[in-house]
């Protein structure tokens, strides 16, 4: 089978608006959660996110057509745009747009979009709804405008598959070059679902953090202390290309994929266990065959299951704590950014390999016992870096973890 390279990354969320100012704020620890200002909270119990601020979508699409996409398509257009950039495609290359598809993915898609409608519907009848709509909300929407835009016309897909999309999305587009079907595919996560039926949805399941009087230390994984995440928008963007083809064009190569896993808990809809994520974790490894694997972003939402649970397959899958890297979760900085969260935090672990910099997990004070790992608490650290671990797990019971290797 093919081999598969990252030559492009993009990204956007609460502490930056493009891959390079955001890094740089996750490693400095800076946290993006605050009151929520994208509508009236006053009557919600959960009143905070990490709410992107002064986005202005007409930058990087026409004014005429912002009405026409959600703000998660909004979001994913710009992250997008940053990783076909940074790939820096030329004339000369002479790519073949008939073999680059595109794979997206969100976990809600246009929830804004919907409840706006439904209440319109209600309020002042059918015969009001926009006829932007439909085409907005849709979550496989997100590839069709972005392959619209980039004219690529090879394989559109879309993975649906709650907060493990983004991770979904990426082993897709992996399989895809693997098996041929394509010589480069784009990838974009892209999430944006803070509006009443979604903070309200998720509080009434009492998933999120309550911690409304102190909005920077509500999201603290693996902390003892932790009572649920708060939710994040933003998108991550990767190119990904047939390594022969990426090494031909002289393309700068960031990593290559080298091990994924996927797998279902069968357990409960919303309650994980720990021998979902730990067959994925050794599915993965086993891909990627005999390497030291040097770093693990966690899934590490900041909720005392999954955290729990995640810590224990560490342990499992690598054979005792004693073994197992510094794992570390960046939702303390930007929340819990649901179907991209696993596109942005591949992007963020790839960035930490080529700076050779363990991300923090901040608002990490008070020790868990089930929780007994090296979490890089609160500060960046220096560190080599040659293999990295990307964990998603969703509602469900769906899991996805992608491991990178730089080359």
């Amino acid at each position: 089978m093919k081999r598969v390279v990252v030559t492009g990354l993009g990204m956007i969320n609460s502490v930056g608006q493009d891959k390079e100012s955001a890094f740089s704020a996750i490693l400095d620890g800076k946290c993006g959660i605050k009151k929520i200002e994208l509508f009236d909270v006053e009557k919600f119990s959960v009143q905070i996110a990490g709410e992107i601020v002064g986005f202005d979508p007409s930058e990087v699409m026409d004014a005429k057509e912002v009405k026409k996409a959600d703000r998660f398509i909004q979001l994913g257009i710009k992250a997008a745009k940053e990783a076909m950039e940074d790939a820096n495609f030329k004339e000369s290359d002479n790519i073949d747009y008939e073999r680059f598809g595109i794979s997206s993915a969100s976990g809600i898609g246009g929830l804004p979009n919907i409840e706006k409608n439904s209440i319109i519907c209600e309020k002042r009848g059918p015969r009001r709804i926009s006829p932007f709509f439909i085409p907005s909300s849709l979550v496989n929407m997100l590839g069709g405008f972005i392959s619209i835009e980039h004219g690529l016309k090879g394989p559109n897909l879309s993975s649906v598959t709650a907060c493990a999309a983004g991770t979904h999305a990426i082993i897709e587009a992996t399989k895809t070059i693997m098996l041929g079907g394509a010589e480069q595919m784009l990838v974009i996560g892209a999430e944006s679902a803070i509006c009443g039926a979604g903070i309200g949805g998720f509080a009434s399941m009492k998933a999120l953090s309550t911690n409304n009087d102190d909005p920077q230390g509500a999201s603290r994984p693996f902390d003892k202390d932790r009572n649920g995440f708060v939710m994040g928008e933003g998108a991550g963007a990767l190119v990904l290309e047939d390594y022969e083809s990426a090494k031909a064009r002289g393309a700068k190569i960031y990593a290559e994929v080298i091990g994924f896993g996927e797998s279902g808990d069968a357990n409960h809809i919303t309650n994980p266990v720990m021998e979902g994520p730990l067959r994925a974790i050794k599915s993965a490894m086993k891909m990627a065959g005999d390497v030291k694997i040097d770093y693990i972003n966690a899934h590490g939402t900041s909720t005392p299951a999954n955290d729990k649970n995640e810590t224990s397959a560490i342990k499992e899958a690598f054979g005792g704590k004693e073994n197992c890297p510094p794992v570390s979760s960046i939702k303390g900085q930007i929340g819990h950014c649901l179907g991209a969260a696993g596109s942005i935090e591949a992007v963020v672990s790839i960035m930490a390999m080529r700076d050779g910099k363990l991300p923090p997990t901040i608002n990490y004070t008070t020790p868990d016992e089930n929780c007994d790992l090296d979490y890089v608490p609160n500060k960046a650290r220096d560190a080599e870096l040659n293999v990295v671990m990307s964990n998603s797990f969703g509602f469900g019971g769906t899991n996805g973890v992608i491991i990178f290797k730089k080359i």
